[in-house]
């Protein structure tokens, strides 16, 4: 865990990005990969609905604990598109979420994305994994954390979305 942290730091430093950053208000223009191989951009994302990222790392604990918790909630996840974005290689993260989150993954509003171009740390800023964004409809953002005890106000306003 601490080798990706420190890579996580690493990373927003050499690209100029301050930890004390603030996450994007509005879901930037993105390029991630589908498990088969193809893109997928903002343009593919659900329309009408919450859009719920989470950016995580299979070694990260507290990214274990996020995906358990989710993984127990996973009904009241149906209102919202749930995309969870990792720069990890396909099999380790498919593999993790096999393990960590079986329902969740399961579901046809999630989606498991990789970040092979290293995106999503200059686009969304982030300061830490695991890091949630929650986003209206309209592509602006609610609610954003990097702690795993904030999950239940994010379930809170997922379920009191229209």
């Amino acid at each position: 865990m601490m080798k990706r942290t420190g890579l996580l730091l690493l990373l927003s430093m050499l690209l100029g990005v301050s930890m004390a950053q603030t996450p994007a208000q509005r879901i930037p223009d993105f390029r991630f990969i589908r498990k088969t191989g193809a893109a997928f951009t903002r343009q593919d994302l659900a329309a009408g609905k919450p859009v719920f990222f989470v950016f995580f790392d299979i070694t990260c604990e507290h990214c274990r604990n996020s995906m358990q918790y989710l993984n127990g909630h996973y009904r009241e996840l149906s209102r919202a598109a749930i995309y969870l974005v990792t720069m990890d290689p396909g099999p380790s993260a498919e593999a993790f979420l096999g393990s960590q989150a079986p329902q969740l993954a399961r579901q046809p509003n999630v989606l498991l994305l990789r970040d092979t171009r290293q995106q999503f740390i200059t686009l969304f800023r982030p300061r830490k994994f695991p890091s949630l964004f929650l986003y209206s409809s309209q592509q602006q953002l609610v609610l954003y954390s990097d702690e795993e005890k904030d999950l239940p106000v994010f379930l809170a306003k997922i379920r009191s979305a229209r």
